[in-house]
């Protein structure tokens, strides 16, 4: 089926682990990562104190098949290091970000030594980097990075991004979302490149060209189908495919109401949460509707010939598909582009 084939292609499976020690800020990374504030609904429980007792799964809101995973700190009385590997079942995740907000210690070299056993990839975040005097200065944040090094020295000279949860779009967040698009399998890239928040116009095209990639897949599922002769099947088939392509662009972007709201709030411009992007899609969707509808009849008449009227079908639909896939994907990056510009991120 069509719309099997695109779940399988942007539904892939993702499983995040996020550990290290207590009140390093491991809830807000998971937070902001997805997009939401402290106390909205679905968000990690925050807190100066353990607030994470146990192996805690948090869905994307908008993307349910990517789960990042509240581990507790390891180390505080309720966690031993000795046992805590086999308590938190390290074989289920599909790669771990060890956070600190300060120095990196044992049980954080414990941790990536035992990641590593089970070869697995593991990527240090040193967090709170906003609340660092003199955060400004390259200077400074060299030293940062140079001192985390220095008790990870055991590991070789592993990177260590600085993240501020209070805004990914500043220090190193967009290299650590480059380093593990390059890492992940190219199944598992694509999940992870919707899920993560638009920071700047270059992790808006970084999306933009993840989808380009997989219109061809989806363009040539629709022909497969077309090619049997079963009235109707073509048209439901690539209609629900094709509204699920446009609904993952339309919140990978941030175009939804709640992506807007924030972007408002980070760049200090109200007017930004009142542009309504809703209606854009619903308009994509009932012109793609009559599209699809014309072509159905005519790859249906087609399929009717044998051999050479299935070939004819397929290359209707796949041509179709791919022409309408293409053109609405246009249409909301161009709209994802206007609105980082409004916001004053367009370079």
């Amino acid at each position: 089926m069509a719309q099997e084939e695109i779940d399988r292609l942007i539904n892939v499976s993702l499983h995040i682990a996020v550990t290290g020690r207590t009140g390093a800020g491991k809830s807000t990374f998971i937070n902001a990562f997805r997009g939401l504030k402290k106390g909205e609904k679905g968000a990690a429980k925050t807190g100066g104190t353990e607030t994470t007792t146990e192996s805690t799964p948090y869905e994307h809101p908008t993307m349910p098949n990517v789960t990042l995973w509240d581990l507790p700190g390891v180390g505080s009385p309720n966690f031993k290091s000795e046992t805590y590997v086999k308590k938190m079942h390290f074989e289920k995740y599909d790669f771990f970000f060890i956070i600190s907000s300060e120095r990196f210690t044992e049980n954080d070299l414990m941790l990536a030594k035992e990641i590593q056993k089970r070869k697995k990839k593991f990527y240090f975040i040193r967090s709170k980097i906003d609340q660092e005097e003199e955060k400004e200065e390259e200077e400074a944040l060299s030293k940062i990075r140079i001192d985390c090094r220095k008790n990870l020295k055991e590991l070789g000279t592993p990177h260590v991004f600085l993240i501020s949860s209070k805004d990914l779009s500043e220090f190193d967040f967009e290299e650590l979302v480059s380093t593990l698009d390059a890492d992940l399998p190219a199944h598992k890239h694509c999940a992870l490149l919707q899920s993560v928040p638009v920071t700047s116009v270059a992790m808006l095209e970084k999306k933009i060209s993840m989808f380009k990639k997989l219109i061809w897949a989806a363009a040539i599922a629709s022909g497969g189908i077309a090619a049997a002769p079963v009235p109707g099947l073509s048209f439901a088939c690539d209609t629900a495919m094709v509204m699920s392509f446009f609904t993952r662009c339309y919140h990978a972007f941030g175009l939804d109401d709640g992506s807007l709201e924030k972007l408002s709030a980070r760049v200090n411009k109200p007017e930004l949460k009142n542009l309504e992007k809703a209606p854009l899609l619903k308009e994509l969707a009932a012109s793609s509707a009559i599209r699809m509808g014309g072509s159905a009849a005519g790859e249906f008449l087609c399929s009717l010939i044998p051999v050479a009227g299935n070939a004819a079908a397929a290359t209707i639909s796949f041509t179709m598909t791919r022409a309408i896939l293409q053109n609405g994907l246009e249409v909301l990056a161009d709209e994802a582009r206007k609105v980082l510009k409004e916001a004053g991120l367009e370079k």
